[in-house]
């Protein structure tokens, strides 16, 4: 709820920043002091959203609830104004005049209630500066460097070494026959970053002459597949072209050169069915890296024994925990590590669980309280199923964003899995939707570039 209220009263503040421009102000009627002060409020729920909406979940609910619906009371009487304003060739100046007085009410009541709403918000803040004052902060052994600041993070995860050296081993074996080579595992074991740390691994680019990254997933598209393989924009031309013309295009630009292609994330037989009759075997070593949750269609693809990537065990869930929370392979809060190693235990070796916790930890206050807190909600993720848990994992990551950077990650599910899309057309669709919190001296595109940024 807390989410939809900043997304209500981010929605309002654009309404009365555009009613307020100089080619509005002689088409609508207003009194600027009146929706200026309504202004100054919006700013300080918004102000007051962006700290404290991670609140105890009952308190929270329930105040957002009435600042959504302020927000939207607020927004149709403006609407209502700028439609009678519209009307005015067509009404006498007293139904003008009756209809200015009716807006300017509306929004005074709607002042009146955020005024109630406000005394609310001073008395949750008061509320969370005195708990603030008496929780203790973790501090750092005499010595130790500010480890938090650190931005250098090892990019290869703890435990995957010897998966890289034994999967690269397979793929430059002196074998020249195409061959497949699947590796498997539950959705968050780490699959994709063992396969990407691999096509992006020096000895690899040298090996190969050519290397594509296909992202498969459960729908796909065999013409845009082949398109990605020719490195071709996909166009109206491109789309009008036979499959089997692209696919001939395909196999000349392969044949005669040692090729790796990686197919991440597949879900099904059919996508390899379906493209293998344009890929040249060449006999010269060329290989086919595939990822996939499924045991059976990764037997079904490949003679080759499937390569199992395994839980990570303790020692190592504990040392990724570390890497990610404080860029080390260990904790400099002696007071935090118990609890850190059972937080590292409860992620049962899955990297992925892992890795977004540390990033919480990472951000949150270096106290046993707010540790406690992630435990708890890894023991409630726990119980449930594979898919399940890996969702609930990613959920505390989501419920952990500022509030301002929820709207825009929402807004990504317009668009379909694994699609791609430039910066540039995302930053000004969120322009256009108006869910970017203004920033005095920036322009929304630079907010919306920010945003992007790490936090």
């Amino acid at each position: 709820m807390a989410v939809a209220a900043y997304a209500s009263l981010l929605s309002l503040s654009r309404i009365l920043e555009s009613i307020q421009s100089p080619a509005r102000l002689h088409q609508v009627r207003l009194d600027t002091e009146q929706i200026q002060c309504l202004q100054e409020k919006v700013k300080l729920l918004l102000d007051f959203l962006e700290v404290h909406s991670q609140r105890g979940r009952q308190e929270m609910e329930d105040l957002a609830r009435q600042i959504a619906d302020a927000a939207e009371e607020a927004e149709d009487a403006v609407d209502r104004h700028v439609v009678d304003r519209l009307r005015d060739g067509s009404q006498d100046e007293s139904h003008r005049e009756a209809a200015f007085s009716s807006f300017c009410q509306d929004i005074d009541k709607v002042i009146v209630k955020i005024e109630s709403i406000t005394k609310e918000v001073m008395m949750v803040k008061e509320e969370w500066a005195d708990l603030q004052e008496q929780k203790p902060i973790a501090s750092l052994p005499v010595g130790s460097s500010d480890v938090l600041s650190s931005v250098d993070k090892n990019s290869t995860v703890v435990g995957f070494d010897e998966h890289l050296v034994r999967v690269m081993d397979e793929l430059t074996r002196d074998e020249p026959d195409l061959q497949i080579f699947p590796i498997v595992g539950m959705g968050g074991i780490g699959k994709t970053t063992l396969a990407k740390n691999i096509f992006e691994h020096p000895y690899i680019v040298n090996h190969f002459d050519m290397r594509s990254w296909l992202t498969i997933s459960q729908e796909y598209d065999v013409k845009k597949i082949v398109l990605d393989l020719l490195n071709n924009v996909k166009t109206k031309e491109s789309e009008q072209e036979p499959l089997a013309k692209l696919g001939n295009q395909l196999y000349k630009k392969l044949f005669g050169r040692r090729y790796l292609i990686v197919m991440d994330d597949v879900w099904s037989t059919n996508v390899w069915n379906d493209l293998k009759l344009f890929l040249p075997k060449n006999e010269n070593g060329s290989r086919i890296l595939v990822t996939s949750r499924l045991s059976n269609v990764a037997v079904c693809l490949s003679s080759n024994k499937p390569y199992m990537i395994d839980f990570l065990d303790e020692d190592k869930s504990w040392n990724l925990l570390c890497q990610e929370t404080f860029s080390q392979e260990s904790c400099p809060y002696p007071e935090l590590e118990n609890i850190g190693k059972n937080i590292a235990k409860g992620c049962n070796g899955l990297p992925l669980a892992i890795v977004v916790l540390g990033g919480l930890l990472g951000k949150s206050n270096m106290t046993r309280e707010s540790w406690e807190l992630v435990a708890e909600n890894l023991t409630s993720a726990a119980n449930s199923e594979d898919d399940d848990y890996c969702l609930r994992i990613l959920s505390l990551s989501y419920n952990n964003l500022p509030i301002h950077l929820k709207p825009c990650f929402l807004y990504m599910r317009v668009f379909r899995e694994d699609y791609k899309i430039t910066i540039s057309k995302l930053t000004k669709l969120w322009v256009a939707e108006g869910i970017l919190k203004p920033i005095r001296g920036k322009s929304l595109e630079q907010v919306a570039e920010a945003y992007l940024r790490p936090y």
